[in-house]
């Protein structure tokens, strides 16, 4: 499978290549040169494998010429071999239509493990091959930080560098990155929002002085390997629902819209999906995009759903590019443009590309804390905020009853027990695999919201490519 970028002017690489680069030398994002296609029958029969067993499936049509059939097989059973739910990503049901896809059962709570925990692997495995040093440059609104930390704390030829804002991300969220003290893990806090952060971060592979002494690769979800690994559980939810005889609807709160991205390659792989309801909170940059053509960033509000506190959603650039034509030319200006004014309409081919497939609904703190109510005294589940704002725009997505609304459930509420405290009256608990997490020392580096700082820390600490 060979990859192109957005923008149109990087290399074409490999599978290994795309894992190790993170984002293209060009500033633009890595898509595979075409979609490959399941057909009804292959899904078919696709039901019932084991999770791990069907991920395998899946990814398989993206990997090759990088990983054999069973090289991917045993980089899968032993990435969710650590999920403390033997279906890794189990679903739940709320009433008739409404249904939670669990993705909170790996190690650090967060969906951000069902990709990550195969990412670390695949690193580890493609830099046995070359004798390479990576270092890792990552920016993080809460939940990435965390799994990414976990997945690469104390593999060889890794160092990694989290960047977050400081005082943005939640008690659990910080100190389950800043309480893991492996010798390559390295934590920054900075002045700023998520966006300043996620600025350096692409400001920093282009920075020649930077890519010419380290191998700088990513773990945020403009990896492609990162989002390749969130395309399973699409398939795995629709599976157990009636899929491909049936379709299925998905509500995804987001912020970066890679997890939603992930659903529109499922989707193009041929998994029969009625909607994909893009989920926003009041940082709603991506509902005013969908709904009107308006991708302006505004100022970013702090909210109880920090994860989402966004206004510059990376992963969207994909959907522009693949929706548009698949113009790297004309992309590449059209990005220039928002990157240096802020704002930019979406062009008529790029709406109506999204039109078919794609609706968005925008939550405030008032509707947010309803769903969360909802959930637990009509349906007797504790859900955290993000998932609420996805809850809250499926009920209000207005699909006939016969079509499934599942909605990802991308965070165990205990990671923001205030907030649910808040709506619910009740504050769930840590599990027991975590639960020591307030008696652990942390180790973090606070920095100033300034690019000089940050690659002079990194300059510092990390090793070179070779």
């Amino acid at each position: 499978m060979d990859y192109i970028s957005t923008r149109g002017a990087a290399p074409i690489l490999d599978f290994e290549g795309v894992t190790l680069a993170g984002l293209a030398s060009d500033g633009g994002l890595y898509l595979p040169s075409e979609w490959p296609r399941f057909s009804e029958a292959e899904i078919a029969a696709m039901a019932g494998l084991p999770y791990a067993e069907l991920a395998a499936k899946i990814m398989q049509p993206f990997v090759g010429g990088s990983l054999t059939v069973g090289e991917l097989r045993a980089l899968c059973g032993q990435a969710y071999g650590r999920f403390a739910h033997a279906a890794v990503t189990p679903l739940a049901q709320l009433d008739e239509q409404q249904w939670l896809l669990e993705l909170f059962h790996g190690p650090t709570l967060a969906f951000k493990d069902v990709a990550l925990q195969l990412l670390g692997l695949l690193f580890e495995k493609f830099l046995g091959r070359t004798g390479q040093n990576l270092t890792i440059i990552g920016a993080t609104s809460g939940d990435t930080g965390s799994a990414a930390i976990d997945a690469v704390a104390g593999r060889e030829r890794i160092d990694i560098f989290m960047l977050h804002p400081r005082g943005r991300v939640s008690d659990v969220q910080r100190r389950q990155m800043t309480t893991v003290l492996a010798p390559n893990i390295h934590n920054i806090a900075i002045d700023g929002s998520f966006d300043d952060a996620q600025a350096m971060v692409k400001r920093m592979f282009r920075d020649p002085e930077m890519t010419g002494r380290f191998n700088i690769g990513a773990v945020n979800s403009i990896n492609w390997a990162r989002l390749m690994a969130q395309v399973v559980y699409y398939f795995a939810a629709a599976l157990q629902l009636g899929s491909p005889r049936r379709d299925v609807a998905f509500s995804v709160p987001t912020g970066n819209f890679g997890d939603v991205f992930a659903g529109y390659v499922a989707a193009q792989m041929g998994l029969p999906i009625r909607q994909l309801i893009v989920a926003t909170n009041i940082n709603d940059i991506l509902h005013r995009a969908l709904s009107e053509g308006d991708y302006s960033a505004g100022v970013v509000t702090p909210t109880a759903a920090p994860s989402m506190d966004i206004q510059v959603s990376s992963n969207f650039e994909r959907l522009l590019f693949d929706c548009g034509g698949r113009d790297g030319a004309s992309l590449a200006a059209q990005m220039a443009s928002f990157e240096a004014n802020k704002a930019m309409r979406l062009t008529n081919a790029q709406r109506s590309g999204t039109a078919g497939l794609f609706t968005s609904a925008r939550a405030d703190a008032t509707e947010m804390a309803e769903a969360m109510r909802w959930a637990s005294e009509a349906c007797g589940e504790i859900i955290d905020p993000h998932t609420a704002i996805g809850l809250h725009a499926a009920r209000a997505a207005g699909l006939d009853a016969a079509t499934p609304v599942v909605t990802l459930a991308t965070a165990h509420p205990a990671k923001f027990r205030d907030a649910v405290e808040r709506a619910t009256g009740f504050r769930p608990h840590l599990p027991a695999r975590v639960g020591d997490l307030f008696s652990r020392e942390e180790a973090y580096t606070e920095l100033p919201g300034d690019y000089a700082a940050v690659a002079e820390f990194v300059s510092t600490n990390a090793t070179p490519s070779s």
